[in-house]
């Protein structure tokens, strides 16, 4: 599936590191910067999210609610959240269901090897729930800055 600026943003039901479920549509009214990245605790995801929650205070001043998902456990993301002292919280996705209506489960390749991961994006979603932008060339040392450009 090949989302696109404009459509609205495919809801969700997913849980959290807490165990609690969300919904994407809970979040209506707020604009949400949903990023969806590879694995916890590894160099380029820890980057980008530790520029996100360097840069929190700013991207809640804009008006951003920001929201985590990888496949990992909900038991993996309360290590990363933890150790990196992460300010929001990450969705865990180990069936890939969300992936799928985002399109971000996709055939990578790697020294010649093919296999199939995340592809790193983030869906800036606005207050209707409508796709706002997709950044798919994500900077993970400088992400805060491409979202609030």
């Amino acid at each position: 599936m090949s989302l696109e600026v404009g459509q609205m943003a495919p809801d969700f039901e997913a849980p959290i590191e807490s165990g609690e479920t969300i919904k994407l549509s809970d979040y209506r009214g707020k604009k949400v910067v949903l990023y969806f990245y590879p694995k916890d605790n590894t160099p380029g995801c820890t980057a980008q999210s530790c520029n996100l929650r360097d840069n929190y205070e700013a991207l809640q001043k804009a008006g951003y609610v920001v929201l985590g998902i990888s496949s990992d456990s909900e038991k993996s993301h309360v290590k990363f959240i933890e150790k990196q002292s992460l300010p929001f919280s990450l969705i865990s996705d180990p069936d890939k269901k969300v992936h799928d209506l985002y399109g971000t489960w996709v055939e990578k390749s790697m020294y010649g090897r093919k296999y199939m991961g995340t592809a790193r994006t983030t869906f800036i979603i606005d207050e209707e729930g409508k796709i706002e932008e997709i950044i798919s060339k994500v900077k993970t040392k400088d992400h805060t800055g491409q979202i609030l450009k």
